[in-house]
């Protein structure tokens, strides 16, 4: 079903009217500290339906819940323990999700039949104001076609769902750049299903040991959302580099490709996006997905992207990064050997 979509602001009333689209079980894009989402009435599994459709989501794929309060999580859950309302303490608003078995208020389209449900509580003034304003908990998975790279600001939401959602909150660019972490308390120690805005480190200085391996699922719902072998996946083939320059017998044209460059540029790329000229890792994290969108619109053969230090947010860089990569190991042996200049 085509829609107008609405091209709203972020002030009081815009927030009002985007609640109003939510309560009557329509679909309103908005920003988050980490992406933009999609968002629709939580609790309503014919709004949360929409979000499927117009993402093009496969029904094993679990949506996240956002809330407003402790309070609105501890309703949505059916067994709370201490860790989690530790984590939250520490970590909300904040890039953390939690994994815990739902309640029955929750309905099952939302966990993709699993029987847990994955909550967090975001730190973005419009996204808190709008649930708030809507008066009950908003599902909201990431603002773009399903597996397609995340969107991190308005124009990349437009650019995908633009005609098939009611309306976006435009506020511009997402601070954080990288969706949340999630983390499954339903095992000790907690499991990290997803590595992401919150690093590791802080979480250990809470928990203490963590469980980084993925669980195994043999078949049936993907575990949390943005897990699937295959993710945040470009129209432009992706190749990642292997310490830093191509795996041997991988060969690409350096001029009909573009570079996805942690610090500095290589030469003789037909566009080059740098995450981080000096370093920075959040820096990093804040410009990945807006960088790969440049590069993605710009009309090359392909994209090679540079590693990433694995560690604090780098981690949750190159999650993605691998995601976006696989199956592409091997490239056509006719084209251009790239090296370092």
């Amino acid at each position: 079903m085509e829609h107008d979509t609405k091209l709203l602001g972020c002030s009081e009333a815009d927030i009002a009217q985007a609640a109003a689209i939510i309560r009557a079980g329509g679909l309103v894009a908005f920003p988050t500290e980490t992406v933009y989402g999609l968002g629709a009435d939580a609790l309503s599994a014919q709004a949360v339906a929409r979000i499927f459709e117009a993402k093009a989501r496969p029904r094993f794929d679990p949506v996240i819940v956002h809330v407003a309060s402790w309070e609105e999580a501890e309703r949505l859950w059916w067994n709370v323990p201490e860790l989690a309302r530790k984590l939250a303490e520490r970590f909300w608003p904040g890039p953390l999700t939690l994994v815990l078995p739902k309640s029955q208020l929750v309905p099952d389209i939302v966990t993709a039949g699993l029987s847990t449900v994955a909550i967090r509580m975001p730190d973005h003034d419009a996204a808190l104001a709008l649930i708030r304003a809507a008066g009950r908990p908003i599902a909201a998975p990431s603002a773009n076609r399903f597996g397609r790279p995340s969107p991190t600001h308005h124009e990349h939401v437009l650019e995908s769902l633009g005609g098939k959602i009611e309306a976006v909150l435009a506020c511009g660019p997402t601070p954080v750049g990288i969706e949340s972490t999630v983390v499954s308390l339903l095992e000790a120690p907690p499991r990290v299903l997803r590595p992401g805005g919150t690093p590791l480190e802080a979480l250990r200085e809470v928990v203490g040991e963590l469980r980084l391996e993925p669980p195994r699922v043999d078949q049936g719902a993907a575990p949390a959302p943005g897990t699937l072998p295959r993710h945040y996946v470009p129209e432009t083939p992706l190749f990642l580099l292997a310490g830093g320059t191509l795996a041997r017998g991988e060969k690409l044209p350096r001029k009909r490709c573009g570079l996805l460059a942690f610090r500095h540029g290589w030469h003789d790329f037909a566009r080059v996006e740098v995450l981080s000229g000096s370093g920075d890792l959040r820096e990093a994290a804040a410009n990945f997905f807006s960088a790969l969108h440049a590069l993605d619109r710009a009309g090359l053969a392909a994209i090679v992207a540079e590693p990433v230090p694995e560690e604090g947010l780098g981690v949750a860089i190159m999650d993605r990064l691998k995601r976006a990569a696989a199956g592409r190991a091997r490239l056509d042996a006719t084209w251009v050997w790239i090296s370092r200049r």
